[in-house]
């Protein structure tokens, strides 16, 4: 029998070193650990497939919380059948020590420890659907007091509506007038867009008063 960890973090930013001393603690060799740092929306992961590939019946997995597993109640269902049935590996939640297969072999073991399973699973995809919903608020949120995401609009040159102009004119191409500006002609046509719809705006009001 090995034994293996499979570790997880959703994005570069994120540390895995509590995850990594969870290891450590169930003495988990370094050599059999196992890391992405990716979503956990799918399981197109590089690490977890070489993972699975080299465990054998009879192999012990640790993961630190099911969501490191994943966090879509079916895709997690389905893992789990695969490592468990197809792979007949046993494994061990940590932080959830009745998902623990190595404790559930007779019937009642393994109604109890897929019942959690099941509940667990759904509560992590139910809690990221809530994250999401609140990010999508807090952004609306502040959206609404005038606050801008994303990068910061490149400042455009003093020449820039005397060019603008004259592109839109077709006296010059947009080439010449991006050039002239020292932008790439996608920004250069995106900001004179920009302004060219900002000027509809003023102007709309005043005909729709005369």
């Amino acid at each position: 029998m090995k034994i293996y960890g499979y570790i997880r973090v959703s994005s570069t930013e994120q540390n895995e070193d509590r995850q990594y001393i969870a290891m450590e603690k169930e003495e988990v060799p370094l050599s059999n650990i196992f890391m992405d740092k990716q979503s956990g929306k799918d399981f197109q992961r590089p690490q977890y497939k070489r993972l699975v590939k080299k465990l054998r019946p009879g192999d012990l997995l640790y993961i630190k919380s099911i969501d490191r597993l994943g966090r879509d109640y079916k895709e997690v269902q389905e893992q789990w059948r695969i490592l468990t049935k197809e792979k007949s590996v046993d494994i061990c939640v940590i932080d959830m020590p009745l998902l623990d297969t190595r404790t559930a072999k007779d019937l009642m073991g393994t109604f109890i420890a897929d019942l959690v399973l099941q509940i667990l699973s759904f509560v992590a995809e139910s809690e990221r659907e809530s994250i999401h919903q609140r990010q999508a608020e807090g952004i609306a949120a502040a959206k609404a007091r005038g606050v801008h995401f994303g990068r910061p609009e490149q400042k455009l040159p003093e020449k820039f509506s005397e060019l603008c102009r004259a592109w839109q004119a077709r006296e010059i191409s947009l080439r010449a007038a991006a050039s002239a500006c020292g932008l790439p002609k996608s920004t250069f046509h995106d900001a004179a867009k920009r302004k060219e719809n900002a000027e509809k705006q003023i102007k709309k009001p005043m005909s729709e008063n005369l």
